[in-house]
């Protein structure tokens, strides 16, 4: 370690250029150059085309197109299209005349379907016959490896070239099939990208759900996700959008498609797989070793309302019981900023406690029901010796006569019931017809939702399919599913009633600083040291601890003495960016230890890092009356800047308590993150100490959000650990920016 005053270091590097206002299409960009709205697509051309092309149809029993080719032939003349079979070798196909090539095809051409071996030639042709869609039903491509891949590059930028807009390749023909037209009310419409995953939510309507579209995007070479999400929100008939999907083709069409909906609450649920990924870019930070891809996954849906569910069962039930049970505003507990309270009404109490067993387990509120209202219920409804208050236990009998609808009025007519929940374990024939027969009845006289168990297996009863689903309300095979749903209710109408879109007010030119913090930053890639990475943060807000680098150790005693106290001492090396692992940091030195403590660091960081430049021993102020938070920034490959928070120290990756956020997002969303931490109750003032400074704390996360956007094409991770919380203000203790 040089024992010399260091010269400071003048870094120049280039300014990068603000961002574009406008993009590729001119569609407006955020200051990181990301889109601010999505595409139009004139996706009723599609669902709705007047002509219809077959490159490569057939008729033949031994060939595999055939069925397709019938399926387009009998779709076009129920919806009244124009169906050209297209085919070299042929002169009709199912009693069609052939055209030989897709040029031969007279007029305007809506779609053309392309079952031929060699797709992506045949889509050359589709391009310059300038047809408005095509489809490639074709596998092959970059889901068996890189010359498949290769392909799907070649396709991508024939896309790119025309005006043509594909689904696919490796998808299928689902969103042609015959939807059921004689079920009304809002309906699903179905997003995967997998056909046959989708296959048990279409079936739903062999129960009486209704499906209203169903999209398969494949590979999503251009249509995608996004696209299919704006097109579906905006259509009256669609009351919630399903979605199994594998993987997205764009992090911010995603949270921008999800942003269309929810402004114009339409609640979207969805299978997402691949839980256990891991994000392979984010390596030499703490934060990057917390965010693995499917937590920034969850954060974002979480951020725009989407419900994430596990099986198709759940995609399908708790679709269904959000499409049944959308009112026309918010319901007033949302309004009011509350969760809704959640009666649960049983023929049993050994039932009845069951479910109050798991809805509170998932976090639901059981508010007893009023004292007149419990008076109502015992006065001649049922037995006084029965519960009433919350749980409702009837017995059963009740349920068969003419006090089963007047109990369950009473019920809903309490203030404190918000949802009924009513769990049926098995068909009892007694009670079936006339109990049912008052749950459909009385649902239609009232805004509040009935969740209906009817456990009974299947084929052993018919209510579940005849009665119940028939008759609107939202009907489970198990309790489980069912609370599920009505979480997601419940968390569902909360986010609409809150919701403010974080893009209208995103920033679209660098703050002032920004160009600033771009020369301290210049250099080449790596991690900058820990006094750099402070002023950089510092130019955005980030209060460091008062510091001062020596480069000897009569330097260092100087600045110790001018602190005041005990004090800290870290080695100071841009190549060495976790100290404390290597024992380069040193808490609590007293002025008169300092010169020792200086001399026994440079030793270490000699052995510990030999080659590496060291710029000296930072001698910094000793905060310790806070609670230690962690900062940061990763960047995601689909979702690029990431912004996280946790608990802080030297522990954090083993105590992973980390929220994170992609920007854009307001301060509601980050106190917001704040609270989905284990640790809150510490920053809230946990067993007498003081509560922390929140609002500073936000604050910080917000100037940390900007300097991911303003920075976004510099800076691949900032690490702020510890932040220290106090009583009032926030102070970063250490910092750490690795630049690209």
């Amino acid at each position: 370690m040089p024992d010399a005053t260091i010269r400071s270091r003048r870094r120049r590097g280039p300014h990068a250029p603000p961002a574009d206002v406008v993009g590729d299409g001119g569609i407006p960009t955020d200051v990181s150059g990301r889109a601010l709205r999505l595409r139009d697509v004139d996706l009723d051309t599609f669902f709705h085309p007047r002509t219809i092309a077959v490159i490569g149809a057939s008729d033949q029993s031994a060939k595999p197109n055939t069925a397709m080719t019938r399926k387009f032939a009998a779709w076009a003349a129920k919806h009244g299209a124009t169906f050209y079979p297209v085919h070299p070798r042929y002169e009709t196909v199912l009693g069609h005349r052939v055209y030989p090539s897709v040029f031969d095809v007279p007029g305007d051409l809506d779609l053309a379907i392309i079952l031929t071996g060699a797709a992506v030639d045949t889509f050359e042709d589709v391009l310059a016959r300038k047809a408005r869609f095509a489809v490639i039903f074709a596998a092959g491509f970059s889901e068996t490896g890189p010359a498949g891949a290769r392909l799907e590059r070649r396709l991508a930028e024939l896309v790119a070239s025309g005006e043509v807009r594909l689904l696919g390749p490796n998808t299928n023909l689902n969103a042609f099939e015959d939807f059921r037209e004689d079920l009304t009310g809002p309906g699903i419409a179905l997003i995967t990208q997998s056909g046959h995953q989708g296959r048990p939510v279409f079936q739903g309507q062999e129960l009486g759900i209704r499906l209203t579209h169903w999209a398969p995007t494949g590979n999503e070479v251009d249509l995608e996700f996004a696209d299919f999400c704006r097109y579906f929100a905006d259509r009256p008939e669609v009351g919630v959008i399903a979605c199994y999907i594998e993987g997205f083709k764009d992090g911010r069409t995603l949270q921008l498609a999800a942003d269309h909906a929810a402004r114009r609450r339409v609640p979207i649920v969805m299978v997402k797989v691949g839980r256990t990924e891991a994000g392979a870019s984010m390596a030499q930070s703490h934060t990057g070793h917390l965010t693995g891809s499917d937590r920034v996954t969850s954060a974002v849906l979480r951020q725009f309302g989407v419900q994430r569910v596990d099986g198709l069962d759940e995609l399908l039930e708790v679709s269904m019981a959000l499409a049944r049970t959308r009112p026309e505003e918010p319901p007033a507990w949302a309004r009011a900023g509350r969760d809704p309270g959640v009666v649960i009404y049983a023929i049993s109490g050994g039932t009845g406690a069951h479910m109050a067993d798991m809805a509170a387990a998932a976090g639901l509120r059981l508010p007893a029901l009023r004292r007149d209202t419990q008076r109502v219920l015992h006065d001649g409804l049922i037995p006084r010796y029965l519960r009433v208050s919350n749980p409702v236990d009837c017995g059963g009998p009740p349920v068969a006569d003419a006090r089963g609808r007047r109990i369950l009025e009473a019920i809903l007519g309490d203030d404190r019931c918000d949802v009924l929940v009513v769990p049926i374990t098995g068909a009892v024939p007694a009670f079936s017809e006339p109990f049912t027969a008052d749950l459909v009845a009385v649902a239609a006289t009232t805004s509040k939702p009935i969740f209906v168990v009817w456990g009974a297996p299947a084929g052993t009863d018919d209510t579940y399919y005849r009665r119940l689903l028939d008759g609107g309300l939202p009907t489970f095979r198990t309790f489980g599913t069912c609370v599920r749903a009505v979480r997601a209710y419940a968390d569902t109408w909360s986010f609409f009633s809150r919701y403010r879109s974080p893009f209208d007010a995103a920033p679209r030119r660098p703050r002032p600083a920004a160009g600033r913090v771009r020369r301290l930053l210049a250099g080449p890639p790596g991690p900058r040291s820990e006094v750099v990475s402070k002023q950089a943060l510092a130019a955005y807000g980030i209060r460091p601890t008062r510091d001062t680098l020596a480069t000897s150790a009569t330097e260092a005693v100087r600045a110790a003495r001018a602190l005041g106290g005990r004090c800290v001492l870290k080695v100071a090396a841009a190549g060495i960016p976790h100290k404390s692992d290597l024992g380069l940091v040193r808490v609590g030195v007293a002025p008169s230890e300092v010169r020792a403590a200086y001399d026994e660091l440079a030793r270490r960081a000699r052995r510990a890092a030999p080659g590496i430049e060291i710029d000296g021993v930072l001698v910094s102020e000793l905060v310790d009356d806070g609670v230690e938070m962690l900062a940061g920034i990763s960047t995601d490959p689909l979702f690029g800047p990431v912004v996280s928070v946790g608990l802080g120290g030297v522990f954090v990756e083993v105590l992973g308590d980390v929220a994170v956020r992609v920007p854009p997002f307001d301060e509601d969303e980050a106190h917001r993150m704040l609270r989905e931490l284990r640790g809150f109750p510490l920053l809230a003032g946990a067993r007498g100490r003081p509560p922390a400074d929140l609002e500073a704390l936000v604050g910080v996360l917000m100037n940390v959000q900007r300097f991911a956007l303003d920075l976004a094409d510099v800076v691949a991770e900032v690490d702020v650990n510890p932040l220290v919380v106090r009583r009032r203000g926030v102070r970063a203790l250490d910092a750490l920016v690795v630049c690209r």
